[in-house]
């Protein structure tokens, strides 16, 4: 750890997270790809093409996120016995409708969403300022993303709320 100047005892902690947050970006990729291949409906082309996009992003999010706890000498969680023991998200059907495809994945990204928070404290208080860079990007982008997919689902004479 003498290569990073961080403390290894306040960087495992970071690690624990970090592995717990590998595992919910498994299961969350395997659920877009599930959703890839069964959605049906008027809604196939475009969300077809969007959770193909959204695991193509997952997929590489996983990698960066075992990187990063190798880059800080520690060993990757990789097995999907663990992933399924670890995460925070569960597997979900695969005859469901687009609608519920949607709501699901924007409970997910509740769960994502919380539990990069908890990476990004923990990192904090370990001055790891490579997690928090990393980890801060992935947040700014699955807010986006789930403001995108929420505006998806709402009716056109629903509105956002006007600030007063």
């Amino acid at each position: 750890m003498n290569y990073l100047g961080l403390d290894s005892g306040k960087t495992k902690k970071t690690v624990e997270e970090l592995n717990i947050l590998l595992a919910d970006y498994h299961l969350y990729y395997q659920k877009l790809r599930n959703f890839h291949w069964n959605v049906i409906g008027k809604n196939f082309f475009d969300l077809h093409e969007k959770f193909e996009e959204l695991y193509d992003d997952a997929k590489l999010k996983v990698d960066e996120i075992a990187e990063r706890i190798l880059t800080l000498r520690y060993q990757p969680t990789s097995n999907l016995s663990d992933y399924l023991k670890d995460s925070n998200l569960k597997e979900s059907p695969s005859d469901i409708s687009d609608s519920k495809m949607i709501e699901l994945l924007l409970t997910d990204h509740g769960f994502l969403l919380k539990q990069m928070r908890k990476v990004v404290e923990v990192a904090d208080a370990g001055g790891d300022e490579g997690t928090i860079d990393l980890i801060g990007a992935y947040i700014r982008e699955l807010e986006k993303t789930s403001w995108m997919l929420d505006a998806w689902k709402m009716k056109t004479t629903e509105q956002h709320k006007p600030v007063k």
